[in-house]
């Protein structure tokens, strides 16, 4: 253990100090090759042996994210610990949080594992624009729902749902019952369905000392539910984005990055979709933008350093390498504006994340 300084109860993290990880997959290899980078070990703790993230880090623990036990065992063994995916059951983070530095709080996980929470969090706590809401636990609730928020609009568990998995459209009453017996018995939120211009992002980070930092904001494209391109700087940014997120920072009193996703509409108002409390896919884009990256920010503000740099000295497309998309990662590695990243993962398949890539140009 290698903390050396503290500030009031903020312990700050010298270079030779163990940061561990909640989950392996490839966040959890990217955030790891970057506390190399500053001298900064990691501890992983996985449910698999084999996740991504084991290759380049020091140090595995296999076990159960719900194991609360091997959890607070793992993080006596790191000077702080923080999480790649915010679906670690909170009352394990909480237990990490009991006897090391948890970064970001549990606080994060309780909210955003939730999407009522979440939405109900955004709109009364923060007060920022969300999507219209209804909370939904049975058929009957979900025909009332409908004809407060009208048509179309879309059926969500609350809980577990990620790209495009645990979601129902409805756009006419005879889709009711057939959307409730796709997801039920799970809860479920109706939200009103957002006829936006374009889907944005912004990734953004807090320090210990409470510094925020934000990157430009970022335009992205989905296929099939997944992100396909995320590109950087985006057009049209008025600053409301990077406002907006400092705001759900200082209210979560958070330490580390976060993704904020937005329907942008035509007039330009931005409607909060969800947050991430964690380095987002959509900010991938930022290892080979000539900044400090979103993983190394979130490895700083993990051990209590100074935030870097986040103004990008490149345009920069992100392209999700998907399923047998990673086939071509020869062809990818020939052009020099390309800059490859591969998650190490030993199978291929359908809708799976294998890799990204990052185009860059010049910036204008």
């Amino acid at each position: 253990m290698n903390a050396v300084s503290s500030r009031g109860a903020q312990t700050i993290l010298a270079p030779g100090s163990t940061i561990g990880i909640l989950g392996g997959g490839q966040l959890g290899r990217m955030l790891a090759v970057a506390a190399s980078r500053l001298g900064l070990n990691v501890h992983i703790y996985s449910p698999s042996a084999e996740c991504p993230a084991a290759p380049v880090a020091q140090t595995v623990s296999v076990g159960a994210f719900d194991d609360v036990e091997a959890i607070i065992k793992f993080a006596k063994t790191c000077d702080a610990v923080t999480y790649e995916f915010e679906n670690v059951p909170a009352v394990s983070a909480k237990g990490a949080s009991s006897v090391t530095p948890l970064r970001p709080g549990a606080r994060a996980l309780d909210v955003s594992q939730d999407r009522l929470i979440e939405k109900s969090f955004l709109r009364a706590q923060v007060g920022v624009e969300v999507a219209g809401f209804e909370d939904v636990n049975s058929v009957y609730d979900l025909k009332r729902a409908v004809k407060r928020l009208g048509l179309p609009c879309v059926l969500k568990t609350r809980r577990l749902g990620y790209d495009g998995k645990g979601q129902v459209i409805i756009r006419s009453e005879a889709e009711i019952d057939a959307a409730w017996t796709t997801l039920a018995p799970a809860p479920c939120i109706l939200e009103a369905f957002i006829p936006f211009e374009r889907e944005v992002s912004i990734v953004a980070a807090r320090g210990l000392d409470g510094q925020i930092k934000a990157y430009p904001l970022t335009e992205n494209v989905h296929r099939n539910h997944i992100l396909h391109t995320s590109t950087a700087p985006a057009t049209q940014d008025n600053g409301s984005a990077a406002k907006i997120a400092a705001k759900i920072l200082d209210h979560l009193d958070y330490v580390g990055v976060m993704g904020v996703e937005f329907f942008q509409m035509t007039d330009g108002r931005l409607i909060v979709n969800e947050i991430a409390p964690r380095v987002h896919n959509s900010g991938h884009w930022t290892q080979d933008a000539g900044c400090t990256d979103q993983f190394e920010q979130h490895i700083r503000a993990v051990a209590g350093w100074p935030l870097g740099d986040t103004t990008p000295r490149h345009r920069v497309v992100m392209t999700n390498l998907i399923g047998d998309d990673v086939e071509a990662w020869a062809t990818l590695a020939k052009d020099p504006a390309t800059h490859l990243h591969l998650y190490g993962k030993s199978e291929i398949r359908e809708g799976r994340k294998m890799g990204h890539i990052n185009r860059i140009s010049p910036s204008t």
